[in-house]
């Protein structure tokens, strides 16, 4: 069934957990401001990593949040993620109510990398220490890549197209993309989005080998793409839940549109082949200005991805004068996650929400550590800049070769 399109997605609800900030205002002030959170890792059993720096999520309370009988059968990255959908369910002003006559009508997507190696990495050493009846029935479960979609559809009562999106980092678009397309196809609302809990001993152990990791021990040299002191990306825990819905039958509730996921397109050119990422990236930005009917000259701000590898870096700037000619050496462009770090799948989640604060706030957010730029990029750095934005590009590459390019329009824009 192809997706209608006169069914055109909104954002109305968003829920973060970051670094930087619980709850989208906590979140979207840092950011704003370019605040960087960047600290020596602090969580137990990995002191002793090459890798000394990354985004840790402080000040979480779980047990506030989340009911005991859930957090006792789910991973930390599962804990944000029921967290922060909780949050963009009430700032989509969705109650219990809404949908309860119609909840195949509403969806849940979530993007995962890792999934829940804390719990599991906990259960395992039962095993082997104990013994096989010391190890939790939630075992097999609790790491899976889908637990945090299949605990926010149980939660809620939500039944409609429901699904998990392991396509690397760059899923945290692509899970936006699906979310687009069942709101085409006939449902009415999805809950959507990525967070990650990479920062426990088994979980950065599985990250060593990834020669993009940065191993500075300075915060505030570790993470510094687009600059010639680039040494590669700094790791982070948290993610973003947004609400997606129809336009109509957000409007119906009286629901603010916060922007409009206009379109979005992927591409695939290999494990750590950064020099081919140009004409990959560059192809998924074409294709999602062309799902947007959106010319180069209008999108007013990039979100980058930033990688932090020298050749990541200068593929990134080839393939946006590729794909938006001079446009693209002009346009504003951004990264806030050097201040918090790169939380994998969850990181375009988090820049999707910053893009969609800033197009209602008219500011482009600064990017946190970087001075010196040396590509032929406008980075915006030191304070934020306030600006006309009407139309966001957000980009996202994986280690693994997934390149995605997600278009967004101001929630006041028409057709």
């Amino acid at each position: 069934m192809s997706p209608r399109q006169d069914r055109r997605p909104v954002v109305t609800g968003i829920g973060v957990v970051a670094p930087n900030g619980v709850g989208a205002d906590a979140f979207w002030k840092s950011t704003r401001e370019g605040i960087s959170v960047l600290d020596h890792i602090t969580r137990e059993g990995c002191d002793h990593m090459p890798v000394r720096v990354a985004g840790e999520v402080r000040g979480f309370d779980p047990e506030s949040l989340v009911e005991e009988r859930y957090l006792v059968q789910t991973d930390r990255f599962t804990h944000f993620a029921m967290a922060a959908a909780d949050m963009a369910l009430a700032d989509a002003r969705i109650t219990s109510g809404d949908y309860s006559e119609s909840p195949f009508a509403v969806g849940v997507v979530t993007a995962a990398g890792s999934g829940g190696g804390e719990f599991g990495q906990r259960e395992l050493q039962r095993l082997w220490g104990q013994g096989s009846r010391y190890v939790g029935p939630y075992q097999s479960i609790a790491w899976f890549y889908a637990a945090s979609t299949g605990q926010i559809s149980i939660r809620g009562g939500f039944k409609g197209p429901c699904g998990v999106v392991a396509s690397d980092e760059a899923g945290g678009l692509d899970a936006l993309a699906h979310a687009a397309r069942a709101i085409g196809r006939g449902t009415d609302a999805v809950v959507i989005g990525a967070a990650e809990a990479p920062l426990a001993p088994y979980s950065l152990v599985c990250q060593l080998g990834y020669r993009e990791l940065s191993t500075s021990e300075d915060p505030e040299r570790a993470y510094r793409p687009f600059t010639s002191a680039a040494s590669g990306f700094v790791p982070a825990e948290g993610g973003a839940m947004l609400v997606v819905e129809e336009e109509s039958a957000a409007r119906r509730r009286g629901a603010a549109v916060r922007a409009v996921v206009a379109g979005h397109a992927a591409t695939f050119t290999g494990a750590s082949r950064w020099e081919e990422s140009r004409e990959g990236l560059a192809q998924a930005i074409r294709g999602a200005l062309a799902e947007a009917r959106c010319a180069p000259e209008e999108i007013d701000v990039v979100f980058a991805d930033a990688l932090g590898i020298p050749d990541a870096d200068r593929a990134e700037a080839l393939a946006l004068a590729d794909a938006l000619g001079t446009h693209g050496r002009r346009v504003p462009v951004t990264a806030p996650k050097t201040g918090t770090g790169r939380a994998y799948c969850g990181a375009p989640v988090l820049d999707t929400a910053a893009a969609v604060l800033a197009l209602q706030d008219g500011v482009v957010p600064p990017t946190p550590n970087v001075f010196d730029v040396c590509h032929e990029l406008e980075v915006v750095t030191g304070r934020p800049r306030p600006a006309e934005l009407r139309t966001a590009l957000v980009l996202s590459r994986g280690l693994m070769g997934s390149n995605a390019a997600l278009v967004l329009r101001h929630g006041a824009n028409t057709r």
